[in-house]
C-alpha cells in the first residue's frame, strides 16, 4: 500500500526531475494539493461506522494506479542503473519485474535481498531460473540465446466460447485471429509457434 504523504512527494520530485513546473497550466502546488484530495478523501461504511482510507488510494481509481507506476520509479532507481551498468535488461510492469542477469547466482540473490530492505512496504518474491514466465510470454535461455513462447499458466483451462453459442460471429473470429496474432508476435521460432498453433487448434476442437 503506498503511503500518502510519501507517494504525494514522489509524484511532485517526478515531475520536478522531467522538468515540470506547470502541467497544462496547473502550478505543481495545486497537483499536488488536487493528488492529495484524490488520494486521501475516500471514505466507505461498514458496519454502520465510517471510515476514512489512511494507506493506498482507492482501488480501481487510474490515479492511483498511475501514482503507484510513479512510486516505483522512485524504488527501482538503483536496480536500473546497475542494470544499464553492466548491459542487463530490467522491465517492470505495475508490480511484474524481468531482469536478466550472466553472473553468479548468489550476487543477484544478495541484489534482490537487499532492495527488499529499500521500503517496508514493498517485498520482492523472487525466482532466479534460466526459463522463466512474464505475463503471458515464456522467456527461455538456451545457450546464451533469449528464446519467446506464449506462456500458459498450468490451473489455467483451455476454455473458451463454444461455437455453438448464441453469441455475435465477429466474436468467435476474433478469438481465432488474437490467438493467432499472439503466437505470431510471441514465438521466436518457428517450432515454438507450430506448438502453439497445435494447442489452439486443440482448444478450439475441445470446445466445439
Amino acid at each position: 500500500m503506498l503511503p500518502q504523504e510519501e507517494a504525494l512527494n514522489i509524484l511532485i520530485e517526478f515531475l520536478n526531475i522531467h522538468g515540470y513546473t506547470k502541467v497544462k497550466g496547473i502550478p505543481l502546488e495545486t497537483i499536488r494539493l488536487l493528488a492529495s484530495i484524490v488520494l486521501k478523501e475516500n471514505v466507505f461504511v461498514y458496519g454502520k461506522k465510517m471510515y476514512q482510507q489512511v494507506l493506498g488510494g482507492a482501488m480501481g481509481s487510474s490515479f492511483t494506479l498511475t501514482l503507484a507506476n510513479i512510486f516505483m520509479w522512485k524504488w527501482q532507481k538503483e536496480l536500473v542503473r546497475r542494470q544499464d551498468m553492466t548491459g542487463e535488461y530490467y522491465g517492470r510492469y505495475i508490480d511484474d519485474v524481468f531482469m536478466t542477469w550472466n553472473k553468479l547466482e548468489n550476487a543477484l540473490k544478495q541484489i534482490l535481498e537487499n532492495a527488499n530492505t529499500w521500503h517496508p512496504n514493498i517485498k520482492l518474491e523472487y525466482k532466479i531460473s534460466k526459463s522463466l514466465p512474464f505475463l503471458d510470454i515464456l522467456l527461455t535461455n538456451i545457450n546464451g540465446t533469449l528464446s519467446t513462447s506464449v506462456y500458459h499458466k498450468p490451473a489455467a483451462e483451455p476454455y473458451v466460447v463454444p461455437f455453438i453459442f448464441d453469441h455475435p460471429r465477429h466474436v468467435f473470429e476474433n478469438i481465432v485471429q488474437t490467438s493467432l496474432r499472439r503466437a505470431i508476435k510471441y514465438s521466436s521460432t518457428f517450432q515454438s509457434f507450430n506448438d502453439e498453433r497445435r494447442y489452439i487448434k486443440s482448444t478450439f476442437l475441445y470446445n466445439g
